[in-house]
């Protein structure tokens, strides 16, 4: 499979990188730098520059989104327009988004909106949750987000999580773990126009 990744060299995005490559499939890495990843191509774009969205897209099976409303620690809106304008358009390959945890619910109320939600996170939170409703509005487009559990940090490749729905199905998943679930879903495709998480 051939896989522009965006946000190749972050935390997350390094690891579905890895794991891609441990796969054997075709990857290119896609930073703002565009600096050098063993295995994979490189591409300098950020996700605002569309044309080279689509540039990618054409010729790759699926463009995964690894990018944080905070990675420029500059405003959240070029990202929210960004995801807006994707999800509008006509895109030939697959769209996988990393999502965020906050945007995840119990009981029907989002993790953000839940007492004690921590205020560092909640731009990020509320930027991911409208993020998803860009893309649950879209009109023929393939796309998956995958959110992560509320807690999600390097650790060990396991292989051993669960996955879910729309609510937590656990307080962590290491971003190894994760990558895998990333790719899991990318092979044998089992949600299809809507977003799932994953907790080890």
């Amino acid at each position: 499979m051939k896989i522009a990744l965006y946000g190749a060299s972050g935390m997350v995005g390094s690891e579905i990188a890895a794991e891609a490559l441990h796969r054997g499939h075709d990857v290119t890495a896609v930073t703002r730098s565009g600096s050098a990843m063993e295995g994979a191509s490189v591409r300098a774009a950020e996700l605002a520059d569309l044309d080279t969205f689509h540039e990618l897209a054409a010729a790759h099976d699926a463009v995964v989104l690894s990018v944080s409303p905070d990675h420029t620690g500059g405003p959240h809106e070029p990202l929210l327009a960004a995801h807006r304008a994707i999800a509008a358009s006509n895109v030939p390959a697959r769209v996988f988004v990393v999502g965020g945890a906050g945007a995840l619910e119990v009981d029907g109320v989002q993790l953000k909106d839940q007492p004690g939600f921590p205020d560092a996170y909640l731009a990020e939170a509320t930027t991911f949750a409208q993020v998803l409703e860009s893309y649950r509005e879209a009109a023929g487009l393939d796309w998956t987000m995958l959110a992560p559990a509320p807690v999600i940090a390097p650790g060990q490749r396991t292989g051993d999580f669960k996955l879910g729905l729309d609510s937590p199905v656990g307080d962590s998943i290491s971003t190894q773990d994760f990558a895998v679930a990333v790719l899991d879903e990318l092979e044998e495709p089992k949600h299809r126009n809507r977003r799932f998480t994953v907790a080890n």
